[in-house]
């Protein structure tokens, strides 16, 4: 494991935004792409860490391990459905055919968990037992699994800038896809799930939830695109010491970004106002964690690679012709 003062020294030097000899950038909250000819595009994963609906800090290998692990996911996945992963030509780039993407976040879940204004749990302890079109009985307790895991959709952004929920049924009611399309997303989206869990079960860890993005593809096909199965999108739990904890009343053990927020939390910050300053020793637990999830799940060993990135990245895109 990379020293704990290595990644304190790199954070200076994490990438916070690329600017490559290409035209029409673009950006989200952590990855930039730019599009390249023949149907392609260019997709460089940063090391912004976002939350809140905010970008919170840079963390080192942030971006190399949601780059490569979401590769190795979309290799487990393949078999399931196509996605849109062609290359990997430098540790935080990868090459894609360009998919027109589906406006419907799909969100999967097998526990009755979470805080925020979407989640399960939080509309469950309100009260509501009719929840995206779920009937849900009465006596569950927080974190316990669901019988199933079921498909939980928002709009993207919506008309208020915010995720707004959906029913399944309601998909196709307000237009925003075709009863054929959604059928497929569906059962795509819970074979990729279950796949998840049985690999995640493997290395110690429980998939609790998770949210998936899916395009069209020029041929007119369902892919899967963006992440698959991060820390960024996905709720990882410890598997041994679940039960115990559970069986307590108290909470899992976290393994994904949820301990960043907690710490901005314990601060009383949720995204409204001056982000707080954190200290340096944050981000280097959160890159330690970030790289650790990484081994855990592939059983591979993180490679790290050279920074600064944006020089070693260019030189990279040079040897693959795509600059």
């Amino acid at each position: 494991m990379i020293s704990q003062d290595k990644l304190i020294g790199l954070i200076p030097q994490a990438l916070d935004e690329t600017n490559l000899p290409l035209e029409g950038k673009q950006s989200g909250k952590v990855r930039d792409w730019y599009d390249l000819p023949n149907g392609q595009r260019l997709i460089v994963t940063t090391d912004r860490l976002s939350a809140f609906d905010r970008i919170l800090a840079k963390v080192p290998y942030k971006g190399q391990v949601l780059n490569q692990l979401s590769a190795w996911w979309f290799e487990q996945t393949q078999d399931i459905i196509p996605n849109h992963l062609i290359s990997l030509p430098d540790p935080n780039a990868s090459i894609v055919r360009v998919a027109e993407p589906i406006l419907v976040e799909v969100i999967v879940r097998g526990y009755i968990t979470g805080v925020t204004s979407t989640a399960l749990w939080y509309r469950y302890s309100l009260g509501e037992r009719e929840i995206y079109g779920y009937t849900f009985p009465n006596g569950l307790q927080k974190n316990s699994a669901l019988h199933e895991p079921i498909i939980t959709p928002t709009t993207k952004g919506g008309e208020t800038g915010h995720d707004e929920r959906l029913t399944c049924a309601e998909v196709v009611e307000k237009g925003l896809l075709d009863a054929k399309t959604w059928d497929r997303v569906q059962a795509a989206a819970l074979a990729v799930f279950k796949r998840g869990q049985e690999l995640a079960n493997k290395a110690g860890l429980i998939l609790v939830d998770t949210k998936y993005e899916f395009g069209i593809a020029s041929d007119g096909s369902v892919v899967l695109i963006d992440e698959v199965h991060t820390p960024d999108s996905s709720r990882f739990w410890k598997a041994d010491t679940f039960e115990a904890l559970f069986a307590a009343g108290e909470d899992p053990e976290n393994f994904d970004k949820e301990f960043v927020r907690i710490a901005y939390a314990d601060k009383g910050y949720r995204g409204d106002g001056e982000i707080p300053d954190m200290p340096a020793e944050l981000w280097a637990s959160a890159s330690e964690r970030y790289i650790t999830i990484y081994e855990t799940l592939t059983g591979e060993t993180f490679i790290p690679g050279d920074y600064p990135v944006e020089a070693r990245l260019v030189d990279n895109l040079k040897k693959a012709g795509v600059i």
